[in-house]
């Protein structure tokens, strides 16, 4: 039997029942795979049915406002994503008049969708014939193989989706490339593989060499960067016990484009109370001197994949200079980062 033909029998006994195992449906797909793009498959489930039950169809999709994307998306983080799903479901309609595109050339002109994503939506909605290279894929192959290329190298890219291709299962592309993908996500796992019920083991190089811990190889991560993140939280009491605060919009091309938080003072190390009555100027105007108080007297480090954010939000007291306050009872509706969104949570506005 096949290296392919046992990746296929194992993936008809030991498959997942998922949402999207059931529907050849593009779009469906599509969203899937964008949603677990850095998301476990447990935490994407709840996230993919909202998106279902919110946009059934891309045209759906396609005519939302940015913010109740970003909004929906809320707590899955790396939020290009959502907007990368927002452009390209606005392509299928303008450019492809709602239809999705149906080859894997023609994916590849979607805002988002690269080689993987193609690759996949290609093969299991059209059964096109090519090969889906993820970090699973990457894991398999290298260790079956006994492959050391740096998977993240240039040369490790060409090599591997090379490979990939020629041990495809070309008359069941649909089945095999999910079940190659489900073999490193249940069977070689990263750590402790069950290599004694492996339907592999007979030819895995990586378990014949004993180096299976060892592979595949990764070039070293990026240096982390320290941030640290002072976020000024202002309230103003009015009569009627209403309380207004303020949100600001995150532009750019930094992290959370596009999502609101409260003011930020950024400085370059952890500051004191004395330091914040002296610089909140910068952020925020106050008709007179605020009373400002630490909230979290323990700093929060928000870790995102190249960066740490060292953090204390600031609670600032009196009557501040705005032109766009909101009403505190309002903030739910606001897209923020899942680090506003505990804040806010926790402090129970």
């Amino acid at each position: 039997m096949s290296f392919s033909d046992k990746i296929l029998s194992w993936y008809h006994e030991n498959k997942r029942s998922l949402p999207w195992r059931d529907t050849v449906d593009p779009y469906k797909i599509w969203l899937s795979e964008i949603l677990l793009q850095q998301t476990r498959v447990a935490q994407g489930i709840p996230y993919y049915y909202k998106f279902i039950d919110t946009f059934p169809k891309v045209r759906d999709l396609a005519k939302a406002e940015e913010g109740q994307v970003l909004k929906l998306w809320q707590g899955l983080g790396y939020y290009s994503r959502a907007r990368n799903l927002h452009a390209a479901s606005k392509m299928v309609v303008d450019d492809f008049k709602g239809e999705f595109p149906k080859t894997y050339k023609d994916l590849l002109k979607l805002k988002g969708v690269g080689d993987y994503t193609a690759s996949a939506i290609a093969s299991i909605c059209y059964n096109e014939p090519q090969a889906v290279v993820d970090g699973n894929v990457y894991r398999v192959l290298s260790r079956y193989f006994g492959v050391d290329i740096p998977i993240n190298s240039t040369a490790g890219i060409k090599y591997f989706k090379k490979l990939a291709l020629e041990v495809l299962h070309t008359s069941n592309t649909r089945d095999y490339n999910q079940g190659i993908m489900e073999f490193g996500a249940l069977q070689c796992t990263p750590q402790n593989p069950n290599c004694a019920v492996c339907p592999l083991a007979n030819e895995c190089q990586a378990l014949e060499k004993g180096s299976v811990k060892n592979l595949p190889v990764k070039i070293g991560k990026a240096k982390i960067k320290k941030r640290y993140f002072n976020y000024l939280v202002p309230l103003e009491h009015r009569q009627s016990d209403a309380v207004y605060t303020q949100l600001r919009q995150r532009k750019g091309k930094g992290i959370w484009q596009n999502l609101w938080e409260f003011p930020l003072l950024e400085t370059e190390r952890e500051v004191t109370l004395q330091e914040i009555e002296t610089r909140y100027s910068e952020v925020l105007k106050f008709k007179k001197p605020p009373e400002i108080n630490l909230f979290n007297t323990d700093t929060i480090v928000h870790k995102l994949s190249h960066q740490h954010l060292h953090t204390k939000f600031w609670i600032l007291e009196g009557t501040f200079f705005h032109t766009d306050a909101i009403d505190v009872s309002n903030l739910k509706n606001y897209p923020v980062p899942v680090l506003i969104a505990e804040f806010m949570n926790t402090f129970k506005f």
